[in-house]
């Protein structure tokens, strides 16, 4: 139990499904018993009229019948209830209820009973007043300093002001420039009405300005003042506050001074009489109602006010003196004395819960119980502790092993991929020049064992290539059905992708006894899209810039047979050579020995090398595994090309760092053009025309600019996307050489893949080249490590753009030299692999001090760069540029 709750003292709760608002709930000795007690009087939307004396036998009862003075229906919903002195020619109280049409006048009396029951209260209506509009809400007060008796005041739904005097109409009058009605409330000590615009904007209005104003009944203000019948309505006072208004209340210090109280939507405001602001409280939480009252300190006033987190906070000014949990949301919160309790705190609630309640705190009466001792038995614990210690051992040993069983029997998902292009292709809005854009047929099939709910599949594949829908929601799947859904795929640019795999992902959920919800779950299934998707047979290319000479350990296989469909017709007797072309216009030739077991890629771009290569090895793997052979290696004995992939890094980090600069020159831009508007503004505000001394054209050019440098950005991201997509490509194909060359296994290249492709997408926050960096670095000082010193070193915790590039060079450098000195990859922290044996072919020491490294920096790469000479290193006499093409 909270300390701070508030204390219940009596409660009930109105009706059913009734609804109430902050104008439903009202206090006053309306029977004028003369007592000083205080009734109860609750109004709802569904017009039922209800007066309660609460008077309960101990604290925290409920209501009893006898509580209940009154209750009557009275049809139409009642949106405000205020206790006054509304009745001529007498004093005493009577109970003004506020209608959407009607604005009716009570007298609430009572007879002494002669029985057990008690009491008989009943209402008598003294008068009533018809509207011509819709009502919002009412005030009333010594309107123009009448004695003896309080005057009301209605505002309607189209911000008209009605001021009835007693039983008969006195005027009405239109608020200027009035959008949406805003709380009202009369000031006695100024006789003016405050109100909050929906300009948000506090406004008050003299009684006697709205008196001798222009009539209101039709709402022709400037007609009416060209035939002099009035003047015009003009505002005391403002003060924007910049936010809705919910409630405002005027408070008294003494008959010299009054603050007027606003609640915001997040903060209140306390105004002195001419507007300007006491002070402001900015608050926590969403308010739903206040209620100011005099403070015992003098100067001071105290303020209640409720929030949508069911607290009732009571500030002292600014300073929060108490805070209280309440049952529920107060939407109407009053003080007054009730049973002769004074200071009782009256809240109701939207759904008609009516509390009255008082602060203070309980004592926790909750005492610890005592702990039984009981005996320890130390051998029993050390079984169990052994126990425990050999099944974690176990865990760790068998650690990411998981039982998939049960979960695959859920849901199977299977991905097939259409042997033949679509009859017509949906490719749309294609960047990829004259070719004829294909598109391919994916089916994902989804079989079900149980019943599963809300199942989502999503399709994921490299782009330029795009699918026509790539999001597929099942709500329900009943046990053993099957859902099949068709997409197709096509290529958007004129770049090539840097995988030809694509995912397709299911998340479902699977209900169980304890969570009807279901338990949420996940499966994926991978597709290979086909290689004529993306490319063309084009013819072969005599010279090319870059050049890679993949090894095997079988007699080479007719290049016919393993790519069928890229074999020119008047070629067919050339089968060791073969031309591709991509659809975005970049070739690549492929040559097979006819003598050595080797196969040729070459291409004028070296990323473009990626995708044939490996659809080269993984076709000879298919070739092989149909013949029964077994034991079919690849490998790659030149050096690593790691020249041209360093120029693909620097212009990737070459693009992001212009797209730094030009976002920084963006916005220095775009704050001029503020800065030049806001002056063009106050020089066309001003009274006094002055000259604009060329400000005009200033921001005409300025805009020019904001313009170009706004195209400049977008074509320059891009650029970068290509790129990163190009690195990529580029970053697969090294990886692929270096497994290759020392012969990594398949763990060892999933680890290669995860350092130097982390990221799916390159921002300017995340990039590219300070992630791959990180993550070499943790390699080179874990498991590449050469001594335990190394692995001591620390790694920064911030990924931050670097300055340049050759940091990352150099790391990238240094993990292949520390691979061909016989390191091998490994996720434990601990294994420090031996770094003795030199693989062939490999590249020389790179020195790991600083001085070392400024004393041959430049020499540093030159084994891993100079791969445009392979073919002079590993000559294949038969396949110089197409000679084996003649023979």
């Amino acid at each position: 139990m909270s300390l701070f709750k508030a204390r219940n003292w009596w409660s009930t709760v109105l009706g059913e499904k009734e609804e109430f608002d902050q104008g439903c709930l009202c206090l006053g000795d309306v029977d004028n018993t003369g007592n000083g007690q205080d009734k109860i009087i609750v109004g709802s939307f569904m017009g039922y009229l209800r007066i309660f004396n609460p008077h309960p036998v101990k604290t925290g009862d409920g209501a009893q019948a006898e509580d209940l003075l009154l209750e009557v229906h009275l049809r139409d919903p009642i949106l405000q209830l205020e206790v006054g002195k509304f009745v001529s020619g007498t004093e005493m109280l009577h109970l003004a209820v506020l209608h959407s049409r009607k604005l009716c006048v009570y007298s609430v009396s009572g007879t002494l009973g002669n029985v057990e029951h008690g009491n008989q209260y009943q209402i008598k209506l003294m008068y009533e007043h018809n509207l011509q509009r819709t009502a919002c809400n009412m005030t009333y007060g010594s309107f123009g300093g009448v004695k003896g008796r309080d005057l009301i005041c209605i505002q309607s739904m189209d911000g008209m002001l009605m001021v009835f005097e007693q039983e008969s109409y006195a005027f009405g009058r239109f608020l200027p420039g009035s959008l949406l009605p805003g709380p009202l409330a009369y000031s006695s000590r100024t006789d003016s009405f405050i109100t909050v615009s929906s300009c948000r904007q506090v406004e008050s209005y003299k009684y006697q300005v709205l008196a001798f104003a222009t009539d209101a009944d039709k709402r022709q203000e400037t007609e009416q003042q060209k035939l002099g019948s009035g003047k015009r309505l003009t505002v005391d006072w403002t003060l924007n506050i910049g936010e809705q208004a919910l409630d405002i209340c005027i408070v008294s210090f003494n008959q010299s001074a009054s603050s007027v109280f606003v609640l915001g939507e997040r903060n209140f405001f306390c105004l002195k009489d001419n507007g300007q602001i006491r002070f402001m409280k900015k608050l926590d939480c969403s308010p739903s109602c206040f209620l100011p009252y005099c403070s015992v300190s003098e100067g001071t006033i105290n303020t209640l006010i409720g929030n949508h987190n069911n607290m009732l906070h009571i500030y002292q000014d600014v300073t929060l003196k108490w805070a209280t949990q309440l049952p529920h949301i107060p939407v109407a919160v009053r003080v007054g004395c009730v049973h002769d309790l004074k200071g009782v705190i009256v809240t109701l609630s939207d759904d008609g819960h009516l509390q009255c309640s008082y602060l203070g705190t309980d004592p926790s009466l909750f005492q610890a119980p005592k702990v039984e001792s009981r005996e320890l038995h130390y051998d029993e614990l050390d079984i169990e502790l052994k126990e425990l210690q050999r099944i974690i051992k176990d865990v760790n040993k068998s650690q990411g092993i998981w039982p998939m069983t049960e979960r695959e029997d859920d849901l199977k998902v299977s991905a097939m991929v259409s042997p033949n292009f679509d009859s017509v292709s949906q490719a749309t809005d294609v960047a990829v020049g004259t070719d004829l854009v294909p598109s391919v047929t994916v089916k994902v099939t989804l079989q079900n064992r149980l019943a599963l709910q809300k199942a989502k599949l999503s399709v994921y594949v490299q782009p330029p290539l795009v699918l026509t829908c790539d999001q597929f929601t099942f709500e329900f799947m009943a046990p053993e059905m099957n859902r099949t859904v068709s997409f197709s795929v096509y290529l958007k640019g004129s770049y090539t992708p840097p995988e030809l795999e694509g995912n397709a992902v299911v998340s479902y959920s699977r209900p169980s006894d304890r969570n009807p919800d279901g338990i949420p779950r996940v499966i994926q299934c991978k597709f290979r899209l086909p290689l004529k998707l993306i490319c063309l047979p084009g013819q072969p290319s005599k010279t090319a810039s870059h050049k890679l000479t993949i090894d095997t350990n079988k007699s080479p296989v007719s290049l016919l047979s393993l790519f069928p469909g890229f074999a020119h017709q008047s070629e067919d007797d050339q089968v060791n050579v073969m031309g591709f072309r991509f659809l975005g216009g970049s070739r690549v030739t492929l040559l097979a020995s006819k003598t050595s077991q080797r196969y040729r890629i070459q291409s004028e771009q070296f990323e473009d090398l990626w995708l044939i290569t490996n659809e080269l090895i993984i076709r000879l793997q298919e070739y092989f595994e149909k013949q029964g052979i077994k034991d079919f290696a690849c490998s790659f004995s030149g050096s690593v090309p790691l020249q041209e992939y360093f120029e693909l890094i620097d212009h990737h980090f070459e693009l992001r760092i212009n797209g730094e600069k030009l976002e920084e020159l963006l916005s220095e831009r775009a704050v001029q053009f503020r800065a030049i508007q806001r002056r063009l503004l106050t020089r066309f505000k001003d009274k006094t025309p002055a000259p604009l001394q060329h400000l005009d054209t200033l921001l005409d050019g300025t805009y020019k600019q904001v313009i170009a440098l706004a195209d400049a950005v977008e074509e320059n991201q891009d650029n970068l996307f290509q790129s990163f997509t190009k690195l990529r490509s580029a970053t697969h194909l090294v990886i692929l050489l270096i497994g290759l060359w020392q012969k990594l296994s398949p763990d060892q290249v999933a680890i290669l893949e995860a350092a130097f492709l982390p990221l799916q997408q390159d921002t300017q926050e995340l990039g590219w080249e300070e992630t791959v960096d990180a993550a070499i670095s943790h390699l080179l000082k874990t498991c590449l490590s050469k001594s335990s010193k190394e692995q001591a070193l620390s790694l920064s915790s911030q990924l931050n753009i670097p300055k340049d590039t050759s940091r990352l060079k150099k790391h990238i450098a240094l993990l292949c030299d520390r691979l061909a000195k016989g390191g091998r990859l490994c996720l434990s922290t601990d294994a420090v692999a031996p770094q003795t044996m030199v693989m062939p072919g490999g590249c020389t020491t790179i020195p790991e001090s600083d001085l070392e490294e400024r004393s041959i920096e430049q020499d540093s790469t030159e084994p891993f760069t100079n791969h445009k000479h392979l073919i002079a290193e590993t000559p294949m006499p038969d396949i110089s540029p197409l000679q084996g093409v003649s023979e």
